[in-house]
C-alpha cells in the first residue's frame, strides 16, 4: 500500500488591496476502501472559519470569506494518503446481459447526470469513429479500454495551448491538449455509448515511472462497468487508474470538481501561482507548477476573478 505526501499551493498576489473575498476549495480527498487519508491540513491566509458540506455527488467542500482588506491570499493543502490497489473488472457475465444492464441505468436517478451528451458539432464524427474502433463482439469493459486508448494514440499532449473555456468541439479539432481535455473527449465517447462517466479530479504519483501529469494535478474518467461498479480510466496515460492516482472529487466535468474557484471585490490587476508536488516513501519528489507562469490580469468592470482562476487552474 503507496503512501504518498502531497502539497498543492495556490497563491493570489494583488496588484492593490481587494476584499470581501468568497471562495469554494475542493482540496479534500475522497474517503473510501481505497484510499486513506493519513493527515491532511489546509493553512490559508489570516486563518478564516472554513465551512465544509458535502455536495451532491458526494465530494466535500468548503467555503470560506475573507471580508477584510488583503493583498494576498494563500491556500496550502498538505496532504498524506494511503492508496489501495483495486482489483480490476472481469468480463466474467456475457456482452448482451451487460448491456441490458447499462441500459436499464438511464431510469435511475444517480446516473442521469453522467449520461447526458454536451453540445457536440462534431458528433457524427465520433460516432463513426466509434464503430470504426468496436471490438465485435464489445463488453462495456472492452470498449471503454478501446475508447482510452484512441484518445492516447491519436492526440498529442501539450501543455499551453487549451484552457479550461476550451471546448469539446475544439479539442477535437486540435487533436491536443492536457489531461482535461483527454477526460471530456472520453466522456463523450463513453456516453454516446451509453456508458456512463464522471470527470475525476486528483493527483497522479508514479514516482520514477514518468507518467504524464506528475507533480501536478490530473485528470481522469471513471466508467460504470456492470456488475462491478466504477472504474477509473487515465486516457492521459492509457492506463487503469489505480493505487497511483489519488481521487479528489467526482462530477459530470471540470466545473463540478475545480480545486479552487471564487470572487473578490475590487479592481486591482492580480498574479496567480499554482505548485504541487508529491514525494514519496523512497524519499523521492517529483513537483510541477503547472506549466503557470506569474502573469498580470486586469479584472473587467463585472470582475472576472472565478472565470480567470478555472482558467488558471487547468489539470495537466
Amino acid at each position: 500500500m503507496p503512501k504518498f505526501k502531497i502539497r498543492h499551493i495556490t497563491k493570489y498576489t494583488y496588484e492593490d488591496t481587494v476584499r470581501d473575498s468568497a471562495n469554494q476549495i475542493m482540496l479534500y480527498p475522497i474517503k473510501d476502501q481505497y484510499q486513506d487519508v493519513l493527515k491532511h491540513q489546509i493553512v490559508i491566509s489570516k486563518n478564516p472559519v472554513v465551512n465544509i458540506h458535502q455536495d451532491y455527488y458526494g465530494n466535500e467542500v468548503g467555503t470560506f470569506t475573507h471580508a477584510h482588506p488583503h493583498k494576498e491570499l494563500d491556500i496550502d493543502s498538505r496532504l498524506e494518503v494511503e492508496t489501495t490497489h483495486r482489483p480490476v473488472p472481469e468480463d466474467a457475465v456475457d456482452e448482451k446481459t451487460q448491456w441490458n444492464e447499462l441500459g436499464n441505468l438511464k431510469r435511475h436517478l444517480e446516473f442521469i447526470d453522467f449520461l447526458k451528451h454536451e453540445k457536440f458539432e462534431a458528433l457524427p464524427e465520433v460516432q463513426t469513429i466509434i464503430e470504426s474502433e468496436k471490438c465485435k463482439p464489445c463488453t462495456p469493459l472492452q470498449l471503454s479500454k478501446v475508447l482510452s486508448g484512441y484518445i492516447y494514440n491519436n492526440f498529442s499532449y501539450k501543455k499551453g495551448i487549451t484552457t479550461v473555456e476550451t471546448t469539446v468541439d475544439e479539442i477535437w479539432k486540435i487533436r491536443s491538449g492536457v489531461c482535461q481535455d483527454f477526460a471530456h473527449i472520453l466522456l463523450v465517447m463513453l456516453r454516446l455509448e451509453n456508458i456512463p462517466a464522471r470527470y475525476v479530479s486528483g493527483y497522479i504519483c508514479p514516482n520514477h515511472e514518468g507518467l504524464r501529469g506528475e507533480g501536478a494535478t490530473h485528470a481522469w474518467v471513471e466508467a460504470f462497468i456492470p456488475f462491478y461498479g466504477w472504474l477509473g480510466l487515465d486516457p492521459t496515460n492509457d492506463c487503469v487508474a489505480n493505487e497511483k492516482h489519488v481521487r479528489l472529487a467526482v462530477g459530470k466535468n471540470f466545473s463540478d470538481c475545480s480545486p479552487v474557484k471564487g470572487t473578490y471585490r475590487g479592481t486591482s490587476n492580480h498574479t496567480l501561482e499554482v505548485a504541487v508536488s508529491v514525494s514519496y516513501e523512497d524519499g523521492h519528489t517529483s513537483a510541477a507548477d503547472m506549466d503557470i507562469a506569474p502573469q498580470s490580469i486586469s479584472s473587467t468592470s463585472t470582475n472576472s476573478f472565478r472565470r480567470f482562476q478555472e482558467m488558471q487552474m487547468q489539470q495537466q
